[in-house]
């Protein structure tokens, strides 16, 4: 990675620039040592709290005062007429969460309810998204990772983002949520064009999860009369005391594991490979930990890598629906607030040497999958995929190595994901 010169004490730095996007650990330090809780515009023009420090992190994540209902706030009161107020209120809700969702009826979602709702459709997803099941699927997503290699292995080259980083997840959570094979290419083309517009135009999203949306429905519709062994047919099965979900709520959990599970799979795999790339040492370690049969610095490695450079840069949007504090920082009812877990994760104050990968890191609590009732419910199988799709990678390309200097290599500008546009490697072809 690319060093950044860090900014001065009395010198704020410039946010949300392609050089930022390089690298914006330097400027996550200066917030979290200057202006831990951070009063900021977007590049969408939406002004937010940033919360950089880990303890303020934490507290944010986890405090119901926060909402991640957007019908649940306001703007900041000010002498504004209510016109102007419900311009902007309106302004503010069209460019945040996922664009067109809203429009696509699919806000009934975890990441857009609070409790009870939020308490009720967890407990019901969580009967069918159970550890069991990842734990189950262990050997399809082995399958799956050697299959992908295999298809570039006597090329010598590749580009792991686009034929190995992408497409692992989406085939993935395709067969786990029932997905017939045949249709997951139709999946494949409609992730790609979240993950190329992301940071950019949000017609091409919202085009993307209208057909997602329409397809899971009929789907689920489908499924209702001859239920599978498969996430979908679990979701239509799941009920508590009676309860159950809704089609509509089903076909907004389908929807929500698909968009949320991939791009942070890819983003961990893909900033994982390039963390190492970077890190030689750590590699080497780690190669030669697989090579000897051990899994535990695997294991450790994911979870620090998850810390060191995830893939969520910063948690998905809250509200605050009262005047609280947060950092010494007073927020008023109705401010959007962001927490930085990119930011958090490298906080000294809670991590020794926080921007020192150390694969065998054990004290670490990170926030790369969230905190409290928000914690990511597909946390399991991602760490699944990134294990899997490490150790094989190094098992089986040993000598992989970045194909252009790092200084080359582009990151996606989108405010939630950190993730590369692409990451070329080579290695010695290999036979299949």
């Amino acid at each position: 990675m690319q060093d950044q010169p860090s900014p001065t004490a009395d010198q704020a730095p410039e946010l949300f620039t392609w050089e930022f996007a390089t690298d914006p650990y330097p400027a996550y330090a200066w917030l979290r040592e200057n202006s831990p809780v951070h009063w900021t515009k977007l590049p969408s023009g939406v002004e937010a709290w940033l919360v950089t420090r880990y303890e303020d992190a934490r507290q944010a994540l986890a405090d119901q005062r926060l909402s991640k209902n957007p019908d649940r706030h306001d703007v900041r009161p000010d002498e504004e007429s209510a016109h102007d107020r419900s311009n902007k209120l309106a302004n503010v809700k069209k460019k945040t969460g996922i664009p067109g969702e809203r429009k696509a009826e699919l806000m009934t979602h975890l990441l857009n309810i609070d409790p009870p709702d939020h308490t009720r459709l967890r407990r019901l997803v969580s009967k069918a998204f159970t550890p069991r099941r990842v734990a189950e699927f262990t050997p399809r997503v082995q399958e799956l990772t050697d299959h992908l290699i295999d298809r570039f292995a006597e090329k010598g080259e590749a580009d792991l983002i686009h034929e190995f980083a992408f497409p692992l997840p989406i085939y993935a959570i395709c067969e786990m949520l029932g997905v017939p094979r045949e249709d997951q290419d139709d999946f494949r083309d409609w992730a790609g064009m979240m993950i190329r517009h992301g940071g950019g135009p949000r017609g091409g999203v919202a085009r993307s999860v209208k057909q997602m949306r329409t397809y899971l429905g009929e789907l689920i519709h489908r499924k209702r009369d001859d239920l599978g062994n498969d996430l979908i047919s679990d979701l239509i099965r799941a009920s508590d005391h009676g309860d159950h979900l809704t089609e509509a709520e089903a076909t907004a959990m389908a929807f929500i594991l698909l968009f949320a599970g991939f791009e942070t799979t890819v983003n961990l795999i893909g900033n994982g490979v390039h963390s190492l790339f970077m890190n030689p040492g750590e590699r080497e370690r780690l190669q030669s930990s697989l090579a000897a049969g051990e899994r535990g610095l695997l294991e450790t490695g994911v979870e620090e890598l998850l810390r060191y450079d995830g893939p969520v840069e910063l948690a998905t949007w809250r509200f605050a629906t009262e005047p609280l504090t947060l950092g010494g920082q007073s927020v008023a009812a109705g401010d959007p607030v962001l927490v930085v877990l990119a930011a958090a994760d490298r906080d000294p104050a809670r991590f020794a040497e926080p921007d020192t990968l150390d694969l065998s890191r054990t004290d670490n609590q990170h926030l790369g999958y969230g905190h409290g009732i928000h914690y990511c419910l597909g946390a399991p199988l991602a760490r699944l995929e990134g294990q899997a799709a490490l150790a094989t990678l190094l098992t089986r390309l040993p000598d992989l190595e970045l194909a252009v200097p790092p200084e080359e290599l582009r990151w996606r500008g989108g405010l939630i994901m950190r993730g590369l546009r692409t990451l070329p490697v080579r290695f010695t072809p290999r036979n299949i």
